[in-house]
């Protein structure tokens, strides 16, 4: 087992903070990202850069921050830790135990959500840490990914044939895809289109418009991200944010009016996209969210409707570990789980109108 060490990131490397989190073994996520720490520290969650370190890499960190009376602080390692091997995560653990023991932090409980691929033996290896399994949080633990390394005709072929053959079809019938500025008319566009799609095929609920506004315009004014559109009658019909960070693109946001007599357009988006982001230097594309592999057919996942358009592209789902609680204090994580955690998250969203997590 590797022996790691924990601390706060130094000013410097908070300043290049991006740089580090790509280098990471797995390159990071858009979730451990400058722009979405910005985010998040604007509704309710205080971001914190944390570094794991071992005598073969770094792995550099977004962790979110809650205090809370009696119980003290709840950490949440968003999309993290980004190690090299399942085996890591024991070595982490401690890490995170002698870290917050040593500098007297007051943290009772840490959440991890690690990018690691959910086998039997990933579970396990997991779970003979002590580590505490919970409800998932992130739409895409499970989610279709496409290598996208190939060139554009393979990768096309590679395609599954429904979103092939969609993507076709729109080229030859002249659909047109736009990248559009961001301006306040094509965000508020864009807000409605993704509403009025999770309302059609899902059961997510869908924040609040300034957290979206934040969001894109964040990734957007650090070159991490686009916002693309198709119009039909000169009204937008079709909307995707994509984002490129690191080596993987992400179809993040998307929508469309579910009346169109274009067809194709929306596969045509994704397609416009994935070349932007490949000619970027991304080598994976991740379509954000499906319903987890064993469970693509139960129409009654809130996922179902959007995972059949996804996997026309891919034609494997690829599910992740998910949320795991590391347990620091015993007795302040039972009041948590028995009540600490659901009064914090009914009160905050009575008092604040938006999500806890």
């Amino acid at each position: 087992m590797r022996q790691f060490t924990a601390r706060f990131a130094t000013v410097e490397e908070i300043a290049n903070w991006d740089a580090h989190v790509t280098a990471n073994p797995n390159g990071g996520n858009l979730l451990q990202s400058e722009a979405f720490a910005e985010v998040k520290q604007h509704f309710g969650w205080k971001p914190l850069h944390l570094v794991y370190e071992t005598a073969d890499y770094s792995s550099y960190n977004l962790v979110l921050e809650k205090s809370f009376p009696v119980l003290g602080k709840f950490w949440y390692l968003i999309k993290g830790p980004d190690v090299a091997d399942v085996a890591d995560i024991a070595g982490i653990v401690r890490a995170n135990a002698d870290f917050v023991a040593r500098e007297k932090l007051g943290v009772f409980a840490i959440k991890i959500e690690p990018d690691i691929i959910l086998t039997e033996e990933t579970r396990a290896a997991i779970e003979a840490t002590g580590l505490v399994k919970t409800p998932n949080l992130q739409p895409n633990d499970s989610t279709a990914l496409l290598d996208i390394t190939p060139d554009e005709n393979q990768l096309l072929r590679n395609l599954h044939s429904r979103g092939r053959n969609a993507v076709r079809r729109a080229i030859r019938e002249g659909v047109e895809v736009h990248n559009v500025d961001p301006t306040e008319e094509n965000f508020r566009s864009m807000y409605g289109l993704m509403t009025t799609t999770v309302e059609a095929k899902s059961q997510v609920r869908v924040r609040e418009y300034g957290y979206y506004e934040q969001f894109w315009t964040n990734f957007i004014k650090r070159g991490q991200g686009r916002m693309l559109f198709v119009y039909e009658n000169g009204v937008p019909s079709v909307g995707a944010f994509v984002i490129n960070y690191g080596r993987k693109g992400t179809y993040k946001d998307g929508g469309s009016l579910q009346k169109r007599s274009q067809y194709g357009d929306s596969h045509l988006v994704q397609w416009t996209a994935i070349n932007q982001v490949k000619e970027l230097g991304c080598t994976e594309y991740d379509f954000c969210g499906t319903p987890p592999s064993d469970k693509l057919k139960d129409t009654s996942n809130p996922f179902h409707g959007l995972g059949l358009f996804k996997t026309s592209f891919s034609k494997t789902v690829t599910d992740f570990v998910g949320c795991y609680d590391q347990v620091l204090s015993p007795l302040k994580y039972k009041v948590w789980t028995l009540a600490g955690e659901r009064i914090a998250r009914q009160l905050y969203t009575r008092r604040t109108g938006r999500q806890f997590y």
